[in-house]
């Protein structure tokens, strides 16, 4: 491991394969997106009132809240029915009936919508500029990418419907060929999916696909093809800095660089494209 001279870009591996890439793809919120900024906090206090409500469990909030922060943060990446799925068996377990996954699901997202609309709004209006409301950098380095011929694509597993509502309200929803999220029928996608398309579709050998995440979904997903995979490990809160917690992570899933957002996103791409040793 070691960092870009200068920069905070750490290389994980230095054998990758640079100055291929043809095709990139981005994950959504964390990523590129900080209008979800704290849904955790939305998620997880939901999902240990549900288990209190609907079990008799002798645990107490602070040892669920453990529990179910363990499993939130394990399904992070996968499609939001994956972690209600694993919420209706923490259920069982403990001698309850759940309800519907998608019960939950539209629960927790009423609940969201709560804390963000207000975002969402702004966004819309023109109250928040686009910039405030995306990971620093990310604009640039599309426009980078894009000038250089990369194709791009967005897949997240947030549910497609608010995806494109959102990307849309950042201004960025015309720098991706395809823009791909959750669907209820949720058998049906998923961000490995989404890649293996790309990749066939286009005829790709690993060293021309970059993928882009905060999560280890999508790091697994694309070094499990070969790809180029650049970890973000953004502060949501701060907006810089590293999230030591998200690195870890990244670098477990096999990430071969992290990031802490894309201020240094002109030396990243040139380090991509073979420019910078």
């Amino acid at each position: 491991m070691r960092l870009l001279p200068g920069t905070h870009i750490e290389i994980i591996r230095d054998d990758i394969p640079r100055g291929h890439i043809r095709f990139a793809l981005f994950d959504f919120d964390g990523t590129l997106s900080l209008i979800r900024e704290g849904w955790q906090q939305v998620m997880v206090p939901m999902m240990v009132e549900v288990i209190l409500r609907e079990t008799s469990t002798t645990e107490t909030p602070e040892e669920l809240t453990r529990i179910v922060r363990e499993f939130v943060d394990r399904l992070t990446g996968k499609q939001t029915i994956y972690q209600m799925i694993q919420l209706c068996e923490e259920i069982e377990k403990r001698g309850g009936k759940p309800r519907d996954p998608l019960e939950y699901k539209w629960e927790y997202l009423h609940r969201l919508w709560e804390r963000i609309k207000h975002r969402v709004e702004g966004l819309k209006n023109g109250s928040i500029p686009p910039d405030e409301m995306l990971v620093p950098g990310s604009r640039d380095l599309l426009e980078n990418l894009k000038r250089r011929g990369v194709r791009m694509y967005l897949a997240s597993g947030t549910d497609e419907v608010y995806v494109l509502d959102e990307a849309a309200a950042l201004k960025i929803d015309h720098y991706f060929e395809g823009i791909y999220g959750a669907i209820d029928d949720y058998k049906r996608f998923s961000k490995a999916m989404v890649i293996q398309h790309i990749i066939e579709t286009h005829s790709l050998s690993g060293k021309e696909f970059a993928g882009f995440g905060d999560g280890f979904v999508e790091i697994e997903n694309t070094k499990a093809v070969g790809g180029i995979a650049v970890g973000v490990a953004s502060d949501e809160v701060r907006k810089e800095g590293i999230n030591e917690w998200k690195r870890n992570r990244l670098i477990g899933a096999g990430a071969d660089i992290i990031v802490p957002e894309f201020r240094e996103q002109e030396k990243l791409v040139a380090y991509l494209f073979g420019e910078w040793e």
